[in-house]
């Protein structure tokens, strides 16, 4: 500390100097309070030798070169973070859309505390607004599932504005724990939890297996905020061959379009008979038909598709096609 001793303050140079040191101390890692305390040590070794009076010059220049050390440090800080968050992005990007060597992907992960090796289940989160990554919400979330679980090897992040959580397969307790977060932290959002798929490009499966849950639920106007996709598998079975089911929509269901008002009604009505177990006080309540107006649309229907709900003979051809209007939005589009 030159500056003390010829009474003047720090050069430009001097300052520049504290901060590289600052950000050298940083990048290896020292705590910054043992570094400030050998400032404050190193002022009162050299004290004792400086002319009287020199009290108040001192004090000056520890204030500026442990400021410009803090500075230096504290920069070098965020870039780590920020370097720190960008890398983690791209992992997470590369992890749930298989971009990148499943083997570099691998090595990648264990600095992010997972383990590909082992079988990884997704579980994915919406809400009615989009969450990233440190948004209060997804903070919280982070931090709630940490605190209850530690480290086992939980990966908690955000992508196109759902949450997500990447668990081993074999800790369900950590993804319903999630689901549990997420759903009172949306405000009553929806998630979907996948099976459990084994490597690194497992995970990549089982993320968008989620995807294709929501989306479903979406679609069919499934009910419950927590949807498993192993409930849903039979759905896409039905639409692996999606010209054959257009083609049993629309031969099973297209006379609908003859009656009053079109197919949609009529398709409602299908719809709340087979989701109520074919109990017509139930659909009838449920879309707000007394259970006569409710009688005189199967009826209708009866007439018009020669296919009556109410047998069991017909009944599966009619609820299969009815499920495929649903998944192929029907009559708006079959393509």
């Amino acid at each position: 500390m030159g500056a003390p001793r010829r009474r003047r303050r720090a050069t430009r140079d001097e300052l520049e100097s504290r901060r590289t040191q600052g950000a050298r101390a940083a990048e290896a890692g020292l705590a910054l309070r043992g570094l400030i305390r050998d400032h404050l040590a190193a002022a009162r070794e050299i004290h004792p030798r400086l002319p009287s009076g020199s009290m108040g010059p001192l004090l000056a220049a520890v204030e500026q070169a442990v400021d410009a050390f803090a500075e230096g440090y504290e920069r070098a800080q965020h870039q780590a973070v920020r370097q720190e968050e960008a890398a983690r992005r791209e992992f997470v990007d590369d992890l749930l859309y298989g971009r990148s060597d499943l083997g570099r992907l691998a090595e990648r992960a264990e600095r992010f505390g997972l383990r590909l090796s082992q079988a990884h289940a997704v579980a994915v989160a919406e809400g009615p607004e989009p969450y990233g990554d440190g948004y209060p919400v997804a903070r919280g979330i982070e931090e709630t599932v940490l605190a209850r679980f530690g480290n086992r090897q939980i990966l908690l992040t955000t992508k196109e504005g759902r949450l997500i959580c990447v668990a081993p397969g074999d800790q369900p307790d950590v993804l319903a724990y999630f689901a549990k977060q997420a759903y009172a932290a949306t405000d009553g959002g929806r998630v979907a939890i996948s099976r459990s798929h084994s490597g690194a490009g497992g995970v990549v499966h089982a993320y968008e297996e989620a995807l294709n849950a929501l989306d479903l639920a979406e679609r069919m106007g499934l009910e419950g905020p927590v949807l498993h996709s192993a409930d849903l598998l039979v759905y896409p079975v039905l639409t692996r061959d999606r010209q054959a089911m257009a083609d049993l929509v629309e031969s099973v269901l297209g006379p609908l379009r003859q009656a009053r008002g079109g197919a949609q009604p009529l398709l409602e009505t299908l719809t709340a008979y087979f989701d109520s177990g074919c109990v017509a006080t139930e659909a009838a309540r449920r879309l707000s038909l007394s259970v006569r107006a409710l009688t005189y649309r199967l009826e209708r229907i009866h007439t018009l598709t020669a296919a009556d709900p109410a047998d069991p003979h017909t009944r599966y051809t009619l609820q299969t096609a009815v499920i495929g209007a649903r998944l192929l939005g029907w009559p708006v589009t079959v393509a």
